[in-house]
């Protein structure tokens, strides 16, 4: 991993086609290394949860509609899905000097899902706001995150309802960060894991909330 930061901070100072071409060589065993280290995981956590598949982000950035113009990422990421219909949530890992971390959650729902889980939280937020008090979730998450989110109510909602915060959230996040002497540490695949088992209260609850209805009716159809 300490060879694939080094690259990283290289790259970060020459972000351009010329050097990545020269060093390409390079970056592809490196990638190489990275995607053995990812299907560990995959294959270790596969134990504890259902996984539907492992995505290993590509290096190359998208810039036709973004402003940042750079070609290339200055980071590692990958992402583990849960299997559908029944399994919700994606788990996350972003290696970056300085800036790692694993986390999780549901980045952008789509509209109905969105709807389902503020319908649950208006209805009630006492199973949510246990599980992110555990002393577990704490401990690896801190809180709930989630930037995105309307300024002041949803259509259809009160903007005086007590779970307010909650209910204007287009994002249900958790982020646990990493120093660059942790990410280097032999242990670190083993912490991986345990901050992903640690996700898990959060995840099957949204699971029950996300496949079934208000009253508590699946709305899976075979």
């Amino acid at each position: 991993m300490k060879k694939g930061f080094e690259f990283l901070k290289e790259l970060s100072i020459n972000n351009n086609r010329e050097w990545f071409s020269e060093h390409k060589p390079q970056y592809d065993t490196i990638a190489k290394a990275n995607k053995v280290f990812f299907n560990e995981i995959f294959s270790d956590f596969q134990e504890s949860d259902n996984l539907a598949n492992l995505h290993v982000f590509r290096i190359y950035n998208d810039v036709r509609f973004s402003k940042d113009k750079a070609p290339y990422k200055t980071n590692f990421g990958a992402g583990f899905s849960r299997r559908k219909p029944f399994l919700r949530g994606g788990y996350y890992i972003h290696l970056e000097p300085d800036n790692s971390f694993v986390g999780g959650g549901f980045w952008g729902p789509n509209s109905e899902d969105l709807l389902r889980i503020r319908k649950e939280f208006e209805r009630s937020t006492t199973e949510i706001n246990r599980i992110t008090t555990d002393k577990t979730f704490v401990k690896y998450f801190g809180k709930l995150e989630g930037d995105d989110a309307v300024k002041t109510a949803p259509k259809g909602f009160d903007k005086n309802h007590p779970a307010i915060d909650l209910i204007k959230k287009k994002q249900f996040v958790v982020r646990r960060k990493f120093s660059d002497n942790e990410v280097f540490s032999d242990d670190f695949k083993e912490e991986i894991v345990s901050t992903f088992l640690a996700m898990r209260p959060f995840f099957d609850y949204m699971s029950d909330v996300l496949t079934t209805n208000l009253n508590g009716e699946s709305i899976i159809t075979d």
